[in-house]
């Protein structure tokens, strides 16, 4: 049956194969976090509008679209978010997240822009120092601030 199966696949090339392929595996979404520092090392939180009430600050996330590379996907939320601008750093996390998610963080740094919250997402935005996090961050966002080295 092995033989058969492994015969029928080198007959299909391409394109067949890649469909059988999308058909038969899990598709996720990839969610990507921001672990943005001024050069004073302070980390930037958002105070999220659609989170849970006692949880609402975390740092600048959002999904990937198809096509665009990760590090990219900080820059682009962080801008839509904010008005800030960000360059991307090293990759902080790579992890499995609830159902078909996959969470990727990113360190970035705050190079210019002028803060301009998305009010339909944020409630404010607040430079903090590691030290000094504000109650309702999320736990995980804790961890990838301690993490991320601060520069």
């Amino acid at each position: 049956m092995k033989q058969i199966v492994a015969r029928a696949w080198k007959l299909m090339r391409g394109s067949l194969q890649w469909r059988v392929l999308w058909f038969a595996h899990a598709k996720f979404m990839v969610g990507v976090t921001g672990v943005v520092r001024n050069e004073a090392g302070e980390v930037l939180l958002l105070k999220h509008r659609m989170w849970p009430a006692d949880r609402p600050w975390g740092l600048p996330t959002g999904y990937a679209v198809k096509g665009e590379e990760f590090p990219m996907t900080v820059v682009r939320e962080v801008r839509e978010e904010t008005g800030l601008v960000v360059v991307p750093g090293r990759l902080v996390q790579v992890t499995s997240g609830y159902r078909l998610r996959v969470e990727i963080a990113y360190e970035a740094l705050h190079v210019g822009g002028t803060l301009k919250i998305d009010s339909f997402e944020i409630l404010e935005a607040q430079w903090f120092s590691p030290d000094t996090l504000p109650e309702g961050l999320q736990e995980s966002h804790v961890q990838l601030i301690k993490s991320a080295p601060t520069p």
